[in-house]
């Protein structure tokens, strides 16, 4: 069995991080490793949460880890809580990254145009170092932003959704030059010319061809989406599958979350009702 290592927060309530990538990766018959990153009473999206900062630990897993002389086929990082742990994670590179580990980083900084809590201009500066050590990065539409400096106002002025699939498919090809990863954008929310309609896409970018779709849109936006869209790739690179093919998987998937959770109301910070559908990833 496939083994991966993933770095990211456990985090109690939320659906997200952690609690997303080790189900979705077991039941696509991967071997989900964590080094939690950082341990939450319930995801930063919630009013009041208490948050146990492990950057400390990490060298301990690292350590640890070393002895057992552990290797592993995927290393996956997502929510990082500041500078030191990005380095902290390149330290873990140094020791477990090889030409036959598949990395993909899931750059955790920020969603809708604004970034999380815990973001500065130095964790940014580290994170751009951090994707070019990638094989695969999933941004959204903000980190997408952050990363290559298109401006996400710009962005959202266009009145028409080819000049807004255009301009993220000129930064997404800029990220995909600069780091030589396959790029997904996640996210992609164009203008509509009917207002009834909205759709939200996804972008497939490797250097020779993109790959866009879109799926309708509700207009929600729920905790721990873009986790669970980057743990599918994940396990479907572990099993040697097309990733374009492992996009529109993804996206099956979560829009049958998403759509149950709708239906129920579930509150967005609380995330999706995505455990009935993992059958999806068999």
């Amino acid at each position: 069995m496939k083994k991966v290592a993933v770095l990211q927060d456990l985090s109690s309530f939320g659906k997200c991080s952690l609690t997303a990538a080790i189900p979705v990766l077991s039941v696509m018959g991967v071997q989900a490793c964590p080094l939690p990153t950082a341990i939450l009473t319930a995801q930063t999206g919630y009013p009041s949460f208490f948050c146990e900062d492990f950057t400390s630990k990490m060298k301990y897993f690292i350590e640890e880890w070393s002895k057992l002389n552990v290797t592993f086929d995927g290393i996956y990082t997502g929510f990082v809580t500041g500078e030191e742990q990005i380095n902290n994670i390149f330290h873990f590179l140094d020791k477990f990254y090889t030409k036959e580990t598949i990395l993909l980083v899931d750059p955790v900084m920020g969603d809708i145009g604004e970034v999380y809590k815990l973001f500065t201009d130095e964790l940014l500066v580290l994170m751009r170092e951090l994707v070019k050590r990638a094989d695969v990065i999933t941004p959204n539409v903000t980190e997408c932003c952050l990363l290559t400096g298109l401006s996400y106002e710009k962005l959202h002025s266009y009145s028409n959704e080819e000049d807004y699939i255009k301009a993220i498919e000129e930064a997404g090809n800029m990220l995909q030059q600069e780091t030589g990863a396959q790029v997904i954008i996640t996210g992609m929310n164009p203008p509509s010319a009917d207002s009834e309609k909205q759709f939200i896409g996804n972008m497939y970018l490797d250097g020779s061809r993109t790959f866009y779709s879109a799926t309708q849109y509700n207009g929600e936006s729920y905790s721990g989406t873009g986790d669970l869209f980057a743990s599918v790739i994940m396990g479907s690179m572990m099993r040697g599958e097309n990733l374009e093919k492992s996009v529109q998987l993804a996206v099956a998937f979560l829009t049958e979350a998403i759509n149950d959770s709708s239906l129920e109301q579930i509150p967005k910070v609380e995330g999706v009702n995505f455990e009935k559908y993992l059958r999806m990833l068999l």
